[in-house]
């Protein structure tokens, strides 16, 4: 059961992920002007200068003013809890991966045959199909990032970047259930699904890191998504017809 839903269950534990990192970055001083807010939490605090110091885990974040006293800025309860939170999420995502893994390795199941199939036509369709869903699951994923660069600072970033990955993997898998090569199995649209998720958005990631926009990606990396999903699929293609090509060959060597 938790096999088949794990799909679900990965989602459920990245949106909660999500989740915290917001909670962690409401609950430390504003990226946009952080001493207004450390002003504002402890009025009666004198000294120098100001100085603040943060981390992501466990959560904590404290005020300087120079005065020789630390001021927690985030509480130390406040801490505890979003910590207890945070191992809580990740062990939800961690087991949502883990039954996501396992279903990349579960028996292939039922065989579909490329039996009176257009395939040329069905590979046309999967490559348009696909480059469009790609294009718009990139340019979520670039525009969503803005986002969580602001409100849920790197972690926030990185847990988008992992739902990016799962979803154009699943995103894929489906298509190429009902476009994908043939003969083929569920779990080989599966694998392949994975692979042009992973391969897509790392590839997203490797451009942007050179040009010099890390951490926000521009609206360009969509169409670089969409180009990268065509040459993955068709390399996908290529490699399962040269896989019929020589079951059939063996087999006619065979019948000789």
């Amino acid at each position: 059961m938790l096999t088949r839903r794990a799909g679900s269950v990965l989602a459920l534990g990245l949106v909660a992920m999500l989740g915290w990192s917001l909670a962690v970055s409401a609950s430390m001083p504003s990226w946009y002007d952080p001493d207004r807010d450390c002003q504002q939490a402890f009025p009666l605090a004198e000294g120098n200068g100001l100085r603040i110091t943060s981390s992501w885990l466990p959560p904590h974040a404290t005020c300087d003013f120079g005065d020789g006293e630390l001021h927690q800025f985030i509480s130390p309860t406040r801490s505890t809890v979003l910590t207890i939170v945070f191992a809580l999420t990740a062990a939800l995502t961690l087991a949502g991966l883990y039954f996501v893994l396992r279903r990349l390795t579960a028996p292939a199941g039922i065989l579909r045959s490329a039996e009176a199939v257009d395939l040329r036509g069905r590979q046309l369709r999967h490559l348009g199909a696909g480059a469009f869903l790609t294009l718009l699951v990139v340019g979520l994923f670039a525009g969503a990032n803005v986002f969580a660069a602001f409100l849920g600072g790197p972690p926030g970033m990185l847990i988008v970047a992992l739902t990016a990955i799962a979803a154009l993997s699943a995103v894929a898998a489906a298509l190429d259930r009902q476009l994908g090569p043939l003969p083929s199995t569920a779990r080989d649209s599966q694998r392949r699904g994975a692979v042009v998720g992973c391969v897509t958005i790392a590839t997203v990631f490797f451009i942007t890191a050179a040009s010099g926009n890390f951490p926000f990606y521009r609206i360009w990396v969509a169409p670089v998504g969409a180009i990268t999903y065509l040459l993955v699929v068709t390399v996908q293609w290529s490699r399962a017809t040269r896989g019929v090509r020589t079951g059939l060959a063996g087999v006619l060597g065979a019948d000789e």
